[in-house]
């Protein structure tokens, strides 16, 4: 029985152990399961992993080995994605050429104008925009690069250019325009008519707002909005300036100057006229109060007590030429003619560089002035004229002048030879038409003196001479008749110490025969 107990209890201790076994047994089988699970998780991350780094790889290669810009940039609302910074350049530069106008339209109201671009030199700076463009996804980071690329793809990048323009010619073309405008402001003004000074009341008006239609224009440059487009000037309203009578008074006054000259070193400083209001400034005043656009106020010239033409030979020490031709004096007409030119011209003094104009200096000849007729030459016939013999004053001159080597501007001969002069040394003049000119070639003022009387036209020219004046000989001779004409010429000759230095031919003429 102790046997059966024994045998009984052992096959318990045996179930017991049996089960631990059992159990220590079935855990190895769990734990190979997961390792395997854990393994193809650790593979499949792997090629995932490697996947990702071959497609990173990949991209960033691309990326780099390329030489275009990337997907979704802009420059402005241009796309250039995946051209080359070339091809880039070329696609802004035409745009550009075609947005950008010969003449930007502008107007106000119904008035229009415009303006010229080439002159405000526009220029678009496409390279530093296109260099930014084609660095976006290019730094050293290549995850950064990647990330960029991706959401430039997807959202896009807009990059702005630079404009850069003259603005300074841009607002003095404004200016201009608005003086152009036809509701412009009227300025108040005054100027010399004669001897009065006529002063203009203004009238409110527009005026160009130049700032603002300067941003105006550069905002519509920028934005390629200017082709078709007809730009509005801004204008703001502006009222004329006040007359100021005082301030007027004090720019017009000047005080008469008198001539006088200095002997070392030799000059001579001419006198100069002065000129005033002829009426008081409260005068003035009054008649600006007036209801009238327009006033006028008188004038009175201010004479120099000692005028140019009053220095006498020490002022010009030298006689530089002479000549004189003879007339009648039993013609009285033509005598007063003479000498009314002749006085015109007596004490005429010539700065360096001055042009004398025969016609400017003696004026007008006519019946007003004292001049009377006289016989005159009138398509090839002798008829009487007003003023006729005053060409004998310019021959006289223009011979005096030659002598004295003075450069002549203009000068004509007469239709037949005058009676008072031999071929080629005369000159003619006809108010309004044909004039004798010279010009004082010295470097010093020169004084024309005449005389006319006692049947002799004198003209004398007075100076300062110098040490390269040359003696001027005049030669003269006919070189050929025919029934109807004469041709003759002359030259100027001039000699040093009884050495020919130059001949200069003077004229070549033709006269019609009496």
């Amino acid at each position: 029985m102790a046997n059966d107990i024994l045998t009984e209890k052992i096959p318990e201790k045996n179930t017991k152990e049996e089960a631990i076994i059992t159990e220590i047994t079935k855990q190895p089988e769990i734990s190979k399961t997961q390792t395997s699970i854990f393994e193809i998780f650790l593979i499949l991350a792997s090629i995932l992993l490697a996947i990702f780094l071959i497609l990173f790889i990949s991209f960033t290669i691309i990326n780099v080995k390329s030489k275009k810009i990337i997907s979704g940039v802009y420059i402005k609302n241009y796309e250039i994605s995946n051209l080359t910074q070339e091809e880039a350049s070329k696609k802004l530069n035409d745009i550009i050429l075609s947005q950008i106008p010969e003449e930007i339209k502008l107007k106000h109201n119904d008035f229009e104008t415009s303006i010229s671009t080439k002159e405000l030199n526009i220029q678009f700076d496409t390279t530093t925009a296109i260099n930014s463009a084609y660095k976006i996804g290019r730094t050293e980071n290549l995850l950064k690069n990647n990330i960029t690329i991706l959401k430039t793809k997807i959202n896009k990048t807009h990059i702005p250019i630079t404009l850069t323009l003259d603005t300074d010619t841009l607002k003095k073309q404004l200016q201009d325009i608005s003086g152009k405008l036809p509701d412009t402001v009227k300025e108040s003004s005054y100027y010399i008519e004669g001897s009065n000074l006529i002063l203009t009341k203004g009238n409110s008006g527009a005026v160009v707002d130049v700032d603002a239609t300067t941003k105006n224009i550069i905002e519509q440059i920028e934005n390629f909005n200017i082709k078709n487009n007809n730009i509005e000037i801004s204008t703001t309203q502006k009222s004329p300036s006040a007359l100021d009578i005082d301030n007027i008074h004090s720019e017009l006054y000047s005080e008469p100057k008198d001539a006088y000259f200095t002997q070392n070193p030799y000059c001579i400083y001419p006198s100069e006229n002065g000129v005033d209001f002829a009426i008081s400034i409260d005068e003035a005043k009054n008649l600006l109060k007036k209801d009238k656009e327009e006033c006028s106020i008188p004038l009175k010239v201010l004479y120099p007590n000692i005028t140019t033409s009053m220095l006498g030979n020490e002022a010009f020490p030298d006689l530089l030429s002479q000549y004189s031709t003879s007339y009648s004096t039993r013609d009285q007409k033509r005598t007063t003619n003479l000498k009314l030119a002749a006085n015109k011209i007596n004490g005429t003094v010539l700065m360096p560089g001055e042009t004398f104009s025969y016609n400017k200096v003696v004026g007008a000849r006519t019946i007003s002035a004292g001049y009377q007729e006289a016989p005159i030459y009138v398509s090839g016939k002798v008829v009487d004229g007003v003023g006729g013999g005053i060409c004998q004053i310019t021959t006289t001159l223009y011979n005096a002048v030659v002598y004295a080597n003075l450069d002549i501007v203009e000068r004509s001969n007469h239709q037949f030879v005058p009676s008072y002069a031999p071929a080629s040394r005369d000159a003619t003049v006809v108010y309004g038409s044909i004039d004798f000119k010279f010009k004082n070639n010295r470097n010093y003022p020169i004084k024309i003196m005449c005389t006319v009387s006692n049947g002799i036209a004198n003209f004398q020219i007075y100076g300062l001479r110098s040490n390269n004046d040359y003696e001027v000989v005049i030669s003269n001779r006919v070189t050929g008749t025919t029934s109807n004409a004469i041709y003759s010429e002359a030259y100027k000759i001039l000699k040093q110490n009884g050495q020919v230095i130059s001949s200069t031919l003077l004229s070549q003429d033709v006269y019609k025969r009496h």
